[in-house]
């Protein structure tokens, strides 16, 4: 897929993002660009160098236009429009990440800091449809500091497709609710290959989902009858699954 994204383009900003991705993917790197006057980062520079990307000095005025009032660090990079992994190699590469499926989420800062809990949890993979979702926008790329560069993203055209392709694949399939779901925390067991599925704070998760699940899960709020957003609810749900896969593979 990497081919034809050479004809689009993004643009990352900020160093970490910038850095990560020349370290995990340079060569979906067209070029770094350096506002002239702008913050010394030499090691950046020097990266890309190493990495044979071209570097630009771009004068002041002509990076806040390219910038838009987006806070840089001085530093900006033109990449290749983002490359999504394909859901059937993930599934028949025998790694059972964790997947988490986003149903309805909107938000690109969310689908930003959920790319980063996955990075820094390890072994999952996040599942998009095509319609009514966000997809992986520079302003979400600018949440994730470059943690698209460690989860494989998957987009899809159905969810509901995609949720009986996991299941052949030997995954059970959870979905979250504001109540009457197990509480994952108290004894519900996430410690086996897992398809969970995350909906909008407004909506949740759509009926079809909901009553093909094989486990539903709430997180109970002890204080003000507010609901937490998908990407606070999502880094939850991931930690409680890293923390229980961790303790089991401490055992075997």
């Amino acid at each position: 897929m990497a081919d034809s994204n050479r004809n689009k383009r993004l643009y990352l900003y900020g160093k970490r993002s910038i850095e990560e991705r020349l370290k995990a993917a340079p060569e979906s790197v067209r070029r770094v660009i350096l506002e002239h006057g702008g913050a010394r980062v030499q090691d950046l520079a020097g990266l890309a160098r190493s990495r044979k990307v071209p570097l630009e000095l771009m004068p002041a005025t002509q990076f806040r236009a390219l910038t838009r009032g987006i806070h840089s660090q001085g530093v900006a990079a033109e990449v290749d429009e983002f490359a999504y992994a394909d859901l059937d190699d993930v599934l028949d590469s025998g790694k059972k990440p964790t997947l988490i499926m986003l149903d309805r989420i909107n938000d690109p800062q969310n689908l930003g800091s959920i790319l980063r809990t996955c990075a820094c949890l390890g072994s999952f993979c996040v599942v998009l449809p095509k319609h009514e979702s966000v997809d992986v926008t520079e302003a979400a790329l600018k949440v994730a500091c470059g943690a698209e560069n460690y989860v494989p993203v998957c987009l899809v055209s159905s969810l509901s497709v995609a949720v009986d392709k996991a299941r052949r694949s030997g995954y059970w399939i959870a979905v979250t609710v504001v109540e009457g779901g197990d509480d994952p925390r108290r004894g519900a067991s996430l410690n086996f290959p897992l398809a969970l599925i995350i909906g909008s704070e407004g909506e949740g998760v759509r009926s079809g989902l909901l009553k093909d699940a094989d486990y539903r899960f709430t997180l109970p709020m002890r204080g003000a009858a507010l609901s937490l957003n998908a990407a606070i609810s999502t880094g939850i749900f991931c930690y409680e699954a890293a923390s229980q896969r961790a303790d089991y593979e401490s055992k075997t």
